[in-house]
């Protein structure tokens, strides 16, 4: 499918972590994604520069850690806030489930339209603000460090499917985060240690209503 690319930048410790179960031929498509993501890095801050020896480390088993953590069948599912395409990207490409990219910035969803198109990724770019978005309402919502967890659940909601989850990776803050989204919302909240960051977790939340709505 893509030939792997040799580069000291994609040297992967494949028996550890979130990519140890990757087969070949998807580390082959996820080696030709970083390579368009390096590319468009160089005039395009997609991640941080001092990221990019370390982007299977910090993005790639991040984003994939989520994929353990999905349903086991489900029709097709939003990222919000994309950026650089993780987690929605790896997800999409793990999965070959179709996924809605929602980014603002006029250059990145450009990026992103670029690897749906060369890797052909079951993917559909939003070039616009979640507030503003006509999307599909989906089983799957995700996102990866765009915003505090209160925030986060009051622009998934509208789009989430009833009996839908998020998936949402935190940092050292998603306890303090927790406790200050419960104020506004109630939810269910499954917490999985982060396998690549022992100061991260993922958070799978379900059930999600604002306090004093009606059920």
């Amino acid at each position: 499918m893509f030939a792997a690319v040799q580069s000291p930048l994609f040297h992967v410790k494949h028996n550890a972590g979130p990519l140890a179960d990757v087969s070949r031929e998807t580390m082959a498509v996820l080696e030709a994604y970083v390579a368009l993501l390096l590319r468009w890095n160089r005039t395009i801050n997609l991640i941080s520069r001092g990221d990019e020896t370390q982007i299977w480390d910090r993005h790639i088993a991040d984003s994939l850690a989520l994929a353990a953590l999905l349903p086991s069948e489900f029709s097709h599912a939003i990222d919000i806030g994309s950026g650089g395409g993780l987690p929605g990207v790896v997800l999409a490409i793990t999965t070959r489930r179709p996924f809605h990219l929602v980014e603002s910035d006029q250059r990145k969803s450009a990026f992103l339209r670029e690897v749906a198109r060369e890797l052909s990724l079951p993917i559909r770019v939003h070039a616009t603000r979640i507030e503003a978005a006509k999307l599909p309402s989906a089983p799957v919502i995700t996102a990866r460090a765009v915003a505090p967890l209160a925030t986060l659940l009051a622009w998934a909601t509208p789009h989430l499917a009833l009996g839908g989850i998020c998936l949402f990776p935190k940092g050292r803050t998603a306890d303090d985060e927790l406790t200050a989204a419960r104020l506004e919302w109630h939810m269910t909240v499954v917490s999985t240690p982060s396998q690549t960051d022992p100061s991260a977790q993922i958070l799978r939340i379900s059930e999600i209503a604002r306090v004093g709505s009606q059920p």
